[in-house]
């Protein structure tokens, strides 16, 4: 498949191709562990970068006063 990626490498593109390839297929638990680690990883990242973002709270009030 020629697809025009820019930004993503093409070892990510090959994972992301092969986790969709089949919606039925139940989730590999090693993937999902390494997925799991990286999410962490990237938590890590932005409260590092960033701070804790407390903006659930206020979008779920500016929601409900809708």
């Amino acid at each position: 498949m020629a697809t025009k990626t820019k930004g993503i490498s093409e070892k990510l593109l090959a994972e992301l191709q092969d986790a969709l390839s089949d919606p039925r297929r139940p989730p590999d638990p090693a993937s999902m562990a390494k997925a799991c680690r990286e999410m962490a990883r990237m938590r890590k990242q932005l409260r590092k970068k960033l701070g804790d973002l407390d903006v659930a709270v206020d979008l779920i009030r500016e929601a409900r006063n809708l």
